[in-house]
């Protein structure tokens, strides 16, 4: 870290379209959920929490089906 070399190094960020694809499926799974809900407050919140974490459901349960 002594001494500046005049270098430089160009850092570049491509994962936005995957992260544009997770943001859609989050709000799908988000209505989902929602509407599944009668309403109250408490059950949209967790509706916006089922949404987050329901990938995690559905690898768990491919694992289970294959047997690992």
């Amino acid at each position: 870290m002594g001494s500046h070399d005049g270098k430089t190094v160009k850092v570049i960020n491509r994962a936005g379209p995957t992260g544009f694809v997770f943001f859609l499926a989050y709000i799908g799974a988000a209505i989902y959920f929602i509407q599944q809900s009668s309403g109250g407050f408490w059950e949209v919140i967790l509706g916006l929490l089922q949404a987050a974490v329901w990938p995690v459901y559905v690898i768990y349960h491919v694992l289970q089906l294959l047997g690992v």
